[in-house]
Parts: C-alpha cells; structure tokens; sequence
C-alpha cells in the first residue's frame, strides 16, 4: 500500500492529489482534483487517465467539515481498490522555529501548529481543521505535515531578523518566508532539466491569489520578500505585500479599527483589489479599459521589479528569473512589464516564446528567464514518501 494522498487545503476548496510511491523519494501521479466544499450538492471534481469527473458526494457540508472529508475518502478509496492510502499529507502554510522537516501529525504536534494560527489566520485554522476532520473521519490514517516555511530555514540568521528587541525576536517574531513548497518544485525541476542553471543566482517569482518572491542560489532559498506572515512583500489579489507600520497605528488612531477590523483590511480589502477598487482577480483588472485598473497592475508590476532587485542585492548578483504560480504562468503581460522594467539588468525577454507561455522566455542574449509550473502537491507527495518509506 504506497498510495499516498495530498491535500491542499483553502477556504472553499480542497486540492487533492493521489500518488503512488516508488522507493523512498519517486512518486508518480495517478490522479488529481478537487473537492468544492460550497457545492450543493458537494462534488468532487476528479482528473484521471486524461479523463474528467465530476462526482456528487452524498454528504453535507458542515461546520467541521468532517461529513465532507469522510464521504470524499471513501470515494476516493473505493476508486483506488478499496484500500485505505498509507498517509494523507497535508502543505502547511507555518512550521515557525520547531518544524523543518516533514512531520507525522498527533495531538501534540497539532496543538503546537495551533498555537502559530494567528501567524497565519488565513491558512493555518483551515488546514487544521481538515486535519481534525480526517481524523475523525479516520482515526486509523496516518497523516503527515510538509511546511511552506521549511524551504527558507536555510536563511542566514541577519536575513530571518527584523529590527526591533531581541526578546521579540527570540519570542518568535521573525522572518520567516512562505511558498516554499511551490518554490522547491521549482528546483526540483530545475534540478532535473537545467542543473546548471539551477548553479547560479536566480530570483523565482510566485506570482497567484498569494504572491512573493525568493532568491537562490545553486537551489538554496537565500532570502524571500514575505517575512514574519504572509502579508508582507510584493502586492497581492487582496493583501498589500510592504506596508509602513504607521498607516496601522493612523487607522487605529484615526478611524478607530480594532485588531480584528485591521487583520480583515489587511487580508482581504487591499492588494489589487484595493488599488482598482474593481476586482482582485488580475484577469478582471486586464480585461478592464478602468484606469484604476491599469494603475493597479502598474503598481503590482513595479513592486515586483523593486523586489527583484533588492533580492539580487542579497545574491550579489542576478543570473535569472523564474516565473510561476497561476499569473507568473498564464499571463505574458505581467511577465513582459516586469522584465521591462529590468532591462537594464539584462531581462531581455523574447515576446514571441512570451506570448506562447514557451518555458523559455528570454531572447538569448541576457539574464535566463523561465516559465516553470509549480506542482506542490508533487512534492508534499515525494516528501511525505521520503519520510514513510524511507529504508523499506
């Protein structure tokens, strides 16, 4: 039984991944979707065999989502030969200071997760509350946590420090960094197809809903623009990336915001959505003759380029941008304002390889600069089989 099932957890959705394991890092797809938990009826949307399904679930869609899960496995199992799978692995968006590895989850180590929830309040409750309705659902499944923070420990300690009281930062408040799991997919397959490139110094952009940037070298995460939570750095759909702390203390001040009031604003009404006052969705803002819309991609595309440069800084150097994630994969104009606005750092990019989403997108004669599809649920899969079968 080395059939292993990711999940990647959001707040409407489940992404899920089936995998077979083949020794202790090699695992093959045999199916992917995802389970729509505001469908009514629920329905599992199911991609197998080059063939799709969309499969109604007879269960509802409660509070604890325990009902859900337990109607989705038991698909899910009945598909894959009646068997249970060896281990659900689940990407958890903050392992804080303790996790840096893959980890088999139990009371103990899920209360010690809990407790980074306010960290990472859009992520982290969900995706336990999954874990604890799988564990209802089944007790006996084993069930293991791959952390998006895990990929930056290999910061060096002047990198992952903030410049307040050492007692905050020994208390936790760090530098942290997020996407890692998208950002070692990524090197993997650099790894596999380009090594040589992978060698040098390069800047990889996530650029979806969620967005930051990392800087690399020989496929080492040497610094990341998101930091102590996963507001921080570039702009998103819905969340402002770098923001001077006194708009904060002027809202709170001024207009009175609570706590809960800010954290609302801050994760759900700036960003693009923000700026154009249109849509967070970047293809709304590209399909709009808007201004505002215009002004908002400007800005999102001006960030990025800034980012890029300060993370260079970091490398002391820049050899190539990788781009990934839903808009660093589907939309060549983001991709082109970018490498613009750093021509002058050799980010020549051929429009022609740009316009057809080709993997290679610079014209020969400057910076390397790539379209790569992050595949997370990849590595949860070779991750959590690295750790269960490791030696068998």
């Amino acid at each position: 039984m080395n059939r292993i099932l990711t999940i990647n957890a959001g707040s409407s959705t489940v992404k899920f991944g089936v995998f077979e394991a083949v020794g202790d890092r090699a695992v093959h797809p045999l199916a992917r979707g995802v389970l729509d938990l505001h469908a009514s009826p629920l329905a599992l949307h199911f991609e197998m065999d080059g063939q799709r399904l969309t499969v109604p679930l007879d269960a509802v869609s409660t509070d604890d989502r325990a009902e859900a899960i337990g109607a989705a496995l038991s698909w899910l199992e009945a598909r894959f030969d009646g068997c249970a799978f060896a281990a659900a692995a689940h990407r958890i968006v903050h392992g804080g200071i303790e996790f840096d590895a893959p980890t088999v989850l139990d009371d103990t180590i899920i209360a010690q997760l809990d407790r980074l929830s306010p960290l990472a309040p859009l992520h982290q409750p969900i995706v336990l509350q999954l874990v604890r309705a799988m564990r209802r659902a089944r007790p006996e499944q084993p069930q293991i946590a791959c952390f998006d923070t895990a990929f930056h420990r290999t910061h060096a300690p002047l990198v992952t420090r903030m410049a307040i009281p050492r007692w905050l930062h020994d208390e936790g408040v760090r530098r942290y960094g997020f996407h890692g799991l998208s950002y070692r997919s990524v090197a993997d397959q650099l790894r596999r197809d380009e090594p040589e490139l992978l060698a040098k110094k390069l800047v990889v952009a996530h650029l979806g809903s969620g967005a930051s940037l990392c800087a690399m070298e020989a496929g080492i995460s040497r610094d990341t623009s998101m930091g102590f939570s996963a507001l921080d750095g570039i702009p998103m759909a819905t969340r402002p990336g770098d923001l001077d702390a006194g708009v904060l203390l002027y809202l709170q001040r001024q207009h009175g915001m609570t706590a809960e009031q800010l954290q609302h604003w801050l994760y759900h009404e700036c960003g693009l959505k923000g700026v154009s006052g249109i849509s967070a969705d970047l293809r709304v803002l590209l399909a709009s003759p808007a201004p505002e819309a215009a002004e908002a991609i400007a800005l999102f595309c001006f960030r990025i380029s800034r980012s890029i440069c300060a993370l260079a800084a970091t490398l002391g150097g820049l050899d190539g941008i990788v781009f990934t994630a839903g808009i660093g994969e589907h939309a060549p104009s983001i991709r082109a304002a970018v490498c613009e606005r750093l021509s002058w750092l050799g980010a020549k990019i051929d429009p022609h390889a740009n316009a057809r989403n080709d993997r290679v997108l610079d014209a020969g004669d400057g910076i390397a600069l790539r379209m790569i599809r992050t595949d997370e649920e990849q590595v949860i899969a070779a991750s959590a089989a690295a750790l269960l079968f490791r030696g068998a």
